[in-house]
């Protein structure tokens, strides 16, 4: 892993900065319900108000986020029309209430001052970098969004 003060990748919950990972053991609450973690939530919105709304009860039971995500991904049920639309607000929403809920976690992020984050995803071109990191890494710019507005309140 490659961590220099200008540049902050991450991936793996075990690894330096895995709290990151919306798989981190860090439950959220929204809405009046408490999610295991970012990854239950997020999976499981995907199916909210269609013909696979029954998924979401089995998505927050999942008993891991990897479980979760295998049910969210699995190409025979569709996500909401919409999801494309709508998935990174939802994601901001989720990664807020996570580092706005545990201090601990707000911490971190708010230390790494002004480096870049990047998910360091092998795999997925739009929350990470890719492979060979010329993903969108979303998931990496919400977070210095959030650190941004963190910074904005008192917390």
């Amino acid at each position: 892993m490659n961590q220099n003060p200008s540049k902050i990748y991450f991936y793996k919950v075990t690894a330096p900065y895995g709290c990151f990972s919306n798989f981190s053991p860090h439950s959220i609450e929204l809405a009046g319900v408490r999610w295991a973690t970012v990854e239950h939530y997020y999976q499981a919105h995907k199916f909210q108000g269609t013909k696979f709304e029954h998924l979401m009860a089995q998505i927050y039971q999942a008993a891991t986020p990897e479980l979760a995500t295998k049910i969210g991904r699995n190409p025979k049920y569709q996500a909401h029309p919409d999801w494309d639309g709508c998935k990174c607000t939802l994601m901001y929403r989720a990664v807020w209430q996570k580092f706005r809920s545990h201090a601990d976690l707000r911490q971190i992020l708010l230390d790494t001052a002004d480096a870049e984050i990047i998910e360091d995803s092998p795999v997925d071109y739009f929350w990470g970098c890719g492979v060979d990191r010329t993903g969108a890494n979303q998931l990496g710019r919400i977070l210095m969004r959030v650190r941004a507005d963190l910074h904005g309140i008192q917390v």
